[in-house]
């Protein structure tokens, strides 16, 4: 099932389009600035309390955020996550912080709903 979330920014107005498709070992998660679009990838897998990270296609501008949210993620479910990353420009700390809070809360939820 497909979860798609809309983020608004409210430090520098820009909205965030989040589409969180699950499977049974892991997670694709989209997120675009307003627009569904494709754009850096990178993939975690973890096992046993370690994650290796891939960068398919790279970032200009926040790689190390994309890295690090994909692998929480992979740490939190014990599996894969791949995530596809898209923005016009450089992120500010507060659209960080609000794009991490929204895919972190939505994975908890679907984590409490499985249990």
């Amino acid at each position: 099932m497909i979860d798609q979330i809309e983020i608004n920014s409210k430090s520098s107005n820009r909205k965030f389009l989040f589409n969180i498709l699950k499977f049974d070992n892991g997670y694709f998660i989209s997120i675009s600035e307003e627009k569904l679009r494709i754009g850096s990838i990178s993939i975690s897998l973890s096992s046993v309390n370690q994650t290796n990270t891939a960068k398919v296609i790279q970032d200009k501008n926040d790689q190390l955020f994309i890295d690090t949210l994909s692998r929480r993620i992979s740490l939190m479910i014990n599996g894969i996550c791949i995530i596809s990353f898209f923005t016009k420009n450089k992120l500010q700390f507060e659209d960080m912080k609000s794009i991490n809070d929204g895919i972190l809360k939505t994975i908890e939820d679907k984590k409490d709903e499985q249990q």
